[in-house]
């Protein structure tokens, strides 16, 4: 997704990574201290890494993701939006819950939820039809 980041095994820590921040003259960061929006962009490239790794031996052709995009700064959120965008270009489905506007605004295919009172809830969008229930007599 970017060139910013490289991940590392902890040598002290096995089982956890460190990131290597090419931008800040290749120092070493403990996952633990990076910003929300900087967890969000390497979460998402090691899914989809991982991803990509698995689908050597199953094909994986959707992917859900739940928030997180708020976090973005404008640049990491345009890097986010065009690996989407690529991966759905090249036949994947690619789900996104989000509120940032941004993603409204780029994103054409929508399922709309609104809260209504009563603990429902009305969806609208292409794809989305009201079901009738028939009361049981």
């Amino acid at each position: 997704m970017s060139d910013r980041y490289l991940l590392a095994r902890d040598d002290n820590s096995p089982l956890e990574l460190n990131v290597i921040d090419n931008y800040q003259g290749g120092e070493i960061r403990s996952t633990k201290n990076l910003s929300g929006g900087e967890g969000f962009i390497i979460s998402l490239a090691l899914a989809l890494g991982l991803s990509q790794m698995a689908s050597q031996n199953i094909r994986v052709d959707s992917l859900f993701l739940d928030e997180g995009f708020g976090t973005l700064d404008e640049e990491s959120l345009d890097i986010a939006l065009d690996t989407l965008t690529n991966l759905q270009q090249e036949g994947k489905l690619i789900g996104v819950i989000s509120h940032v506007q941004a993603l409204k605004d780029r994103i054409l295919t929508q399922i709309k939820v609104e809260k209504l009172s009563g603990g429902f809830s009305r969806i609208s969008g292409q794809g989305c039809h009201k079901v009738v229930s028939e009361k049981a007599s």
